[in-house]
């Protein structure tokens, strides 16, 4: 079991696999197929068995991992952060378009979403205005998955943020098998630990991990300055 809280909604992942989510449903967060609010669970169509990890995020999109690796998402979709190929809205789980096999973990930020590999590559799609949080070397909106840039390999866990005081703005740090951080998008409080605050549009280190590598990563949402 597991349960994933965004600011107005939240779901939990039951042991038989089943998606049950609650609270604000403005753009079909809760993946029931309505857009009605719910103060208590409700299952997310279609979701009864199979899924095996999920993520919820502060604006409205939720996805989830299914047995077998394939990716599903609902909810808000204004910059392609479902990765179905559209910018329309869903209230019940599309199939994100592209992934390649063996996709081990998801990351849903603000306005994008990432994808691990089981191999360690990372995709990523949404939002990538001027900040570059799909972390292509471009800062071009994908609403497909597009693979970050030199993380070919040997990625273990990624993780996924938006900034909470400005808008089209996330963030994505990599933890690589060898305890090395990698972050990339926007860096308006230093949030990428490579010791500016520019933003990059490709995966920087972060600084002070030589000789002791790290073990896990979190991005909660920056609170900006």
């Amino acid at each position: 079991m597991a349960i994933s809280a965004g600011d107005d909604d939240a779901c939990a992942l039951t042991g038989a696999g089943a998606v049950k989510c609650w609270g604000w449903n403005g753009f079909g967060a809760l993946g029931d197929g309505t857009t009605t609010n719910s103060s208590t669970p409700v299952d997310a169509s279609g979701r009864s068995s199979g899924v095996v990890a999920i993520d919820a995020e502060s604006y409205g999109h939720t996805c989830a991992l299914m047995s077998g690796a394939p990716v599903k998402c609902w909810g808000w979709n204004r910059y392609g952060q479902l990765g179905d190929g559209r910018t329309i809205d869903s209230s019940t789980p599309v199939d994100v378009q592209g992934l390649p096999s063996g996709v081990a973990a998801i990351s849903v930020g603000g306005e994008h979403t990432c994808a691990l590999t089981g191999g360690g590559p990372v995709s990523c799609w949404g939002n990538n205005s001027w900040a570059g949080q799909l972390g292509d070397g471009t800062t071009t909106n994908s609403a497909t998955p597009v693979d970050v840039s030199g993380l070919g390999s040997g990625v273990s866990a990624i993780s996924a943020a938006t900034d909470a005081t400005a808008d089209d703005v996330d963030h994505t740090c990599a933890l690589t098998s060898d305890g090395a951080v990698l972050c990339w998008g926007y860096n308006g409080s230093g949030q990428l630990g490579d010791g500016t605050t520019t933003d990059s549009s490709t995966p920087r280190f972060v600084q002070g991990f030589a000789g002791r590598p790290a073990a896990s990563i979190s991005s909660p949402a920056s609170a900006g300055i």
